[in-house]
């Protein structure tokens, strides 16, 4: 973003909320009009033909859009991922109990993800995880849509989940 003498074009659109003057002009009288004002002239489009500045305060035109950033950045939705862990030899009441705390998550709008972790040997179970993971998928069919079916990533089996929308 350029201001006063850095901007580099012949001719300029001038805009402002305090002058009587605005349109297409040369920079000179831009830079004129702007130091009668002692505002600044900030080039606010640079891509447009011809490019569009505004006359404005410059460290208050900075301050407003910092605001308009952090509004805009605390508008956004935050993406909460919360984790599952299960082992390939996991009992049905441990399953229960997670697939419970899976359909809370799901229901406060959090993605999850669920994984199935091999320790040593128990990498032999490869199918029993899969197996695992694809009865949750079925359990969960009322609460979620499935981001990513069970892929191995080294030790774990990894599968997501995001909430459906209502």
């Amino acid at each position: 973003m350029y201001i006063n003498n850095q901007i580099r074009s012949k001719v300029v659109r001038v805009v402002g909320d305090n002058i009587e003057e605005q349109g297409v002009m040369s920079i000179e009288e831009a830079l004129k009009i702007a130091d009668g004002l002692d505002l600044d002239l900030v080039e606010i489009s640079p891509n447009a033909t011809p490019p569009v500045c505004r006359i404005t305060d410059y460290q208050k035109f900075l301050y407003q859009q910092k605001k308009k950033q952090k509004e805009m950045k605390s508008n956004a939705t935050k993406v909460i991922v919360k984790e599952i862990r299960f082992g390939p030899n996991t009992d049905e009441h441990d399953f229960n109990f997670k697939l419970n705390h899976a359909k809370k998550f799901l229901e406060e709008g959090a993605k999850v993800k669920a994984y199935v972790f091999f320790k040593g040997r128990s990498i032999l179970f490869k199918d029993q995880g899969e197996v695992l993971l694809l009865k949750l998928a079925t359990e969960l069919e009322d609460y979620a849509k499935i981001d990513q079916l069970p892929k191995l990533e080294g030790k774990r089996m990894i599968m997501f989940f995001s909430p459906k929308k209502k």
